[in-house]
């Protein structure tokens, strides 16, 4: 199957050639290998893309039928707005979803770019047909279950859909425009957006309900966040040390994690003669933490360490390595 692809392209990029890419004629063997290879990542990515935003759409969908739309809870967001809208109207939902995201896909238009906004109109449309045609059943009554588990699988559907490069939920993208225009966080522009929404919830609707969908909402950014940032949380370690040597060795021998060393210079010097230093730098899992800690304070306990958050990682030596024995 790849041969019968290579050839196309080949055959294609001969006849079309791009006067700009290739000035001096026909492209070489090497070029149009590299041209094959980039379109052939690029097709995989596209797919896993493809399948990441159809699966979250069939999740959220499930959230809304099974859970939130039939017992009149909402989340927050556009999602929360869309459902609160549908609860107070008689609009369908699916309408709403695509209406109220509707500014937001234009400004992601503007902030984000042309790619993105098709792609998220695209998955926002794929959103609402699954809402209108798919049959979900009734999942519970039980307000708690709603509540946890409509947030649940909207905040795993979300989640899914960036994974995939698009949204189906448009705060993010206000979020983002109103942060940079005021010079504020994202996430304290979203708390705001949120607590309008669940005040209106709690006069439209009832408190309870209001304060139930509240717990929607944090289950579904508990799950969005375990989604996008996954399973284990990373750890940046930045070390600066004299023992550096002996502090690779340890990362790598009893850790089993690859290290990065930088070449520096102290500043801090008292007689004008600043000082070579091994900065290292490595990746290590919170699990991990304390035990990297103690191996340090054996090797020397004033040496000067940086840690920051990871929110995701890829390539290198992120999986442990067999340790030597």
């Amino acid at each position: 199957m790849n041969s019968y692809i290579a050839k196309f392209i080949i055959k294609v990029t001969r006849k079309f050639r791009n006067k700009k890419k290739y000035p001096t004629g026909a492209p070489s063997e090497y070029q149009l290998a590299k041209r094959y290879r980039e379109f052939v990542i690029s097709f995989k990515r596209n797919v896993k893309n493809l399948i990441l935003i159809i699966i979250g759409i069939f999740s959220a969908s499930f959230g809304f039928k099974g859970f939130l739309l039939t017992n009149d809870f909402i989340d927050g967001g556009a999602t929360g707005i869309s459902l609160l809208l549908a609860a107070i109207t008689e609009v369908p939902l699916y309408l709403l979803i695509i209406g109220v995201n509707l500014p937001f896909i234009v400004l992601g238009y503007k902030i984000m770019g042309k790619r993105f906004a098709v792609k998220t109109a695209l998955a926002i449309v794929g959103l609402a047909l699954c809402v209108a045609v798919v049959p979900f059943p009734n999942v519970t009554n039980d307000d708690l279950l709603v509540a946890i588990f409509g947030g649940f699988f909207l905040g795993a559907g979300i989640g899914l859909s960036i994974r995939g490069g698009a949204v189906i939920d448009g705060t993010e993208i206000l979020a983002i425009f109103l942060s940079r225009k005021f010079s504020t966080t994202i996430g304290d522009i979203i708390i705001l957006i949120n607590i309008v929404i669940f005040s209106f919830a709690a006069y439209l609707l009832s408190i309870e309900i209001a304060l139930y969908s509240m717990i929607t909402y944090i289950a579904a950014s508990k799950t969005l966040d375990f989604v996008i940032e996954g399973i284990e949380e990373y750890i940046g370690v930045t070390i600066i040390s004299s023992q550096s040597t002996r502090i690779k060795e340890m990362i790598v021998d009893k850790l089993g994690r690859g290290v990065t060393i930088y070449k520096g210079q102290g500043g801090y010097v008292k007689d004008g003669a600043a000082r070579d230093l091994d900065i290292i730098y490595t990746v290590i899992t919170r699990l991990e933490l304390n035990k990297l800690n103690t191996e340090i304070e054996k090797i020397e306990s004033n040496s000067f360490i940086v840690m920051n958050s990871i929110k995701d990682i890829k390539g290198g030596m992120i999986k442990k390595r067999p340790l030597k024995h």
